[in-house]
């Protein structure tokens, strides 16, 4: 599923939104991040950072369902929107 780079950036910018929204979520992502609540904030509209919230969210199956139940989003969506973002691309270890 290809995006644009338009779309993923929505869909990053979504993902921001709902986990600051996230009281249980949040600090855990700020603690494992060491991001500041305002470095948070500053970030909201940072491609990079929009990809660094979904390499987050992508780390558990619940919460991709959480985010995507709660944006009304495909479950292929969050990880599609991450490959267009900065850092998004496959890794290839060969």
């Amino acid at each position: 599923m290809m995006l644009s780079r338009e779309s993923a950036e929505m869909i990053g910018l979504q993902a921001v939104a709902w986990l600051a929204a996230n009281e249980e979520l949040l600090p855990v992502f700020l603690g494992a991040t060491g991001a500041s609540a305002e470095e948070f904030r500053a970030g909201l509209e940072d491609p990079s950072f929009q990809g660094a919230v979904l390499d987050f969210i992508l780390m558990d199956d619940a919460w991709v369902s959480a985010f995507c139940e709660a944006e009304r989003l495909d479950y292929e969506r969050p990880r599609a929107a991450r490959a267009m973002l900065p850092g998004g691309g496959e890794v290839h270890w060969t």
